[in-house]
């Protein structure tokens, strides 16, 4: 097999150009890379990125918002799909016209939609007809001494890719390549990644692992993705954290619409006045830091005056009374002086709990990791809920199940002689900020490919510095993605995907409480030379000699897979899903509950905390405190944003084109800051905010914080509408702690000041 050479060893081609050379394997094995030099920024020329010239005509923004009312000679189809926007994978119906779609709505008959769609789901063709979008494969070389990126085609760029990659690995031995990904469409190059590297989702550390791990620690599974939690028939509904309405989970906010129309009495703990604080009877600005002493106090009050659910414990728990002594401290009056909510409201709350107990609900929340503290407390939400006695109950917590499909058997026969093993010992994925330090350090082994899917890693981490250091001792890397990102400016070669309503991903078989699975297909023909997941592993995994990993077609597959449950793939393409009636998951009174821990019960003191050193029962520790003149710094979502992947959405931006800097007027009162002007904004490091972001004075925030929506302040020139609008929270995410359990980035422990200077 011919390979090529890494971007160090490039010469030879036309005068002034450096282009690889094609090698044989015996040279490819003598290979050694020269010194390395500093990964560089690049920008992607305007020619190659798409215009708004497509297959059919000239389309420009204008026209797309006019599709609806255009007059058009093709009869009106309509296409099932699953929308990608963000990972929740609604259920969705593409409204196509003269081979354009202009419209997208909720799929009726899917259990995640319902018919319904937040404001980013009806926006998906803004991402299919972004006039920014790669349109072919780029590969990034030196003209004149100038680093640049030029077209290639998908064989040269394959090729460079699997050649790489296979150096690399005889090289350095197994697990040198990493890929790093976040998306339904990763899905088949995970398969491949699988035998010949290792693999990390950066949501996991970054996003909702502590709470995984934490409730395996206690129930034995975890919480799942869409939540196994009874939110539209409880009766008393406590959001510690938990932003719906703005997080904008499709089918979550439609469970909490129900519970708010069934009478269902909320407690919003946020030390923002959030969207679900405005429909809920308490809101508890707690001090930000302070959330598990809040809930320890809650613990106490629960044990101490007998509210919780005794024969419910009784039966099914182990530990009640070592978690009665470990949070003997917890009192009211002291919980009081540490979060700043009064005692009689916390003494309240715990009671109303009690009062509800069965068919009452802590919210887990979804993106957890804030504090470096963040499994032990999803831990102490944990405990509560055990303590409700809510486990399968009406409002409660339960365990979904699937639709019952059978996993491909792929032939992944290599597994290679190292295994990665976590310094967390109860990390149950490869969090991501280990994999950066190994690729820094070397230790345990040197890391030098990665391939980065769907995930802007320079946005999305935290602590920039890192991840570029940690791309400066690559020898390859290459991003696969639909816009240019400012992680994909970093990369050796560029691989354009489709977007999702231009492909077939594998099929959503996910665990829920009406057991489903959903197909993604494509809508409309590929605009430009862009290819799918599956055909990016396909031809992947020729090159690289694993011939038989993948059928010869995505549709092959996908009705190999369907014929095993007595369906096949032109049924669900027509349907869109296919599903079961709801599963039965309330327990009945004579059942017997058994759980997938030590104990065979839940453990509300963890066995296997306790066995590897760490504190059984969640033990409080203070948060570090306000720099004088700096406030902490929060983040979250917007409704109509999903983090970066939505800013350059032309339809979204008009609804919201640049975030703001919430900042309590009293403090901006202090600060001498006026409504809508634009600030810099200072971190505890020193480190500036590369974009200034506007002013938004409100009662809505406590005076020592300040928050702003995550996934603004893009620095990518070429994506347009992005590009230089709000400010970045990751610009100013300096410090991370790390949570010692499992790993999770805690990033809310930064903190800013203000100036007006660039």
């Amino acid at each position: 097999m011919q390979g090529l050479l890494p971007r160090h060893h490039r010469d030879g081609g036309h005068p002034g150009c450096k282009r690889s050379k094609i090698l044989d394997p015996e040279t490819r094995k003598t290979m050694k890379p020269n010194s390395l030099k500093r990964r560089k920024f690049l920008k992607i020329s305007s020619a190659f990125l798409a215009s708004s010239t497509m297959a059919g005509g000239t389309l420009s923004f204008n026209q797309h918002k006019s599709l609806k009312a255009a007059q058009t000679s093709e009869e009106e189809k309509v296409v099932p799909t699953l929308c990608e926007l963000c990972f929740w994978r609604c259920g969705v119906n593409a409204h196509v016209r003269d081979g354009k779609v202009y419209k997208i709505t909720g799929q009726e008959q899917h259990p995640l939609s319902n018919g319904r769609l937040c404001p980013r789901g009806t926006g998906g063709h803004g991402l299919l007809y972004d006039p920014n979008r790669l349109k072919h494969p780029l590969i990034r070389e030196t003209v004149n001494g100038k680093e640049m990126f030029r077209k290639a085609d998908w064989e040269e760029a394959i090729t460079l890719v699997a050649d790489n990659f296979m150096r690399i690995r005889e090289e350095y031995g197994h697990g040198s390549v990493v890929t790093f990904t976040h998306g339904f469409g990763a899905s088949f190059l995970k398969v491949l990644c699988a035998s010949c590297g290792m693999i990390s989702a950066p949501s996991y550390a970054q996003c909702r692992g502590p709470r995984e791990d934490a409730f395996k620690l206690t129930f034995g599974h975890s919480v799942g993705s869409p939540e196994a939690l009874d939110i539209k028939n409880s009766q008393y509904l406590v959001l510690i954290g938990a932003h719906l309405g703005e997080n904008m989970h499709n089918t979550a906010v439609q469970d909490f619409a129900d519970a708010i129309g069934n009478g269902c009495r909320i407690v919003v703990v946020d030390p923002r006045f959030s969207v679900a604080a405005g429909k809920a009877e308490r809101w508890l600005p707690i001090r930000p830091g302070t959330d598990l002493a809040l809930l320890r106090a809650w613990i106490r009050v629960l044990i101490e005056e007998e509210l919780y659910d005794r024969s419910f414990v009784e039966e099914n728990t182990v530990g009640l009374e070592e978690v009665r002594e470990g949070v003997k401290d917890a009192t009211p009056e002291t919980t009081a002086a540490l979060t700043g909510i009064a005692a009689e409201d916390i003494v309240a709350v715990a009671r109303d709990l009690g009062r509800y107990k069965n068919h009452a609900l802590i919210h887990p929340g979804r993106r957890v990791t804030w504090y470096g503290d963040d499994t032990q407390r999803e831990r102490a939400i944990a405990i509560l809920n055990a303590l409700l006695g809510n486990y399968r109950r009406p409002g409660g917590l339960f365990k979904q199940n699937k639709y019952g499909v059978p996993k491909p058997k792929f032939p992944i026969a290599i597994v290679g002689e190292r295994k990665f093993v976590s310094r967390y010992p109860f990390a149950s994925s490869v969090p991501a900020s280990e994999i950066l330090q190994q690729t820094i350090k070397g230790d345990p082994w040197p890391i030098k490919g990665w391939m980065v899917y769907g995930t802007n890693m320079i946005h999305s981490l935290g602590n920039q510095a890192q991840t570029i250091e940690a791309l400066n001792q690559l020898e390859f890397m290459v991003a696969i993605d639909v816009l240019p990102m400012e992680i994909t400016s970093y990369a050796d070669v560029i691989l354009p995907e489709h977007t999702y309503l231009e492909r077939y991903d594998d099929l959503d078989d996910r665990s829920y409480r009406v057991p489903y699975v959903g197909l993604r297909q494509p809508v409309v023909p590929p605009l430009y030379d862009t290819k799918s997941g599956y055909e990016i592993a396909k031809m992947l995994s020729e090159k690289m000699g694993k011939f038989d990993l993948f059928p010869d077609d995505v549709e092959t597959y996908l009705d190999g897979r369907l014929r095993e449950v007595n369906s096949s793939l032109a049924e669900i393409k027509e349907k869109g899903v296919l599903k079961k009636p709801e599963m039965d998951f309330y327990r009945k009174p004579w059942e017997s509950l058994k759980f997938r821990t030590p104990s065979g019960k839940i453990e509300l003191a963890s066995s296997k905390l306790k066995a590897s050193g760490f504190d059984a029962v969640p033990r409080y520790t203070p948060p570090q405190e306000n720099p004088p003149g700096y406030f902490r710094l929060l983040f979250g979502r917007a409704p109509m944003h999903t983090f970066g992947r939505t800013a350059n959405n032309r339809f979204l931006g008009e609804l919201m084109p640049e975030n703001e800097l919430w900042v309590n007027e009293i403090t901006g009162k202090d600060m001498k800051l006026k409504p809508g002007e634009y600030v810099y904004l200072i971190n505890q490091d020193g480190v500036k905010s590369k974009t200034p972001i506007k002013i938004r004075l409100t009662q809505r925030i406590r005076p020592d914080s300040v928050y702003m929506v995550h996934g603004f302040g893009h620095t990518h020139p070429e994506l347009e509408q992005a590009y230089g609008r709000g400010a970045s929270d990751a610009d100013l995410i300096t410090r991370l702690d790390i949570d010692p359990i499992m790993g999770g980035t805690g990033m809310q422990n930064n903190f800013v000041t203000f100036t007006r200077k660039a």
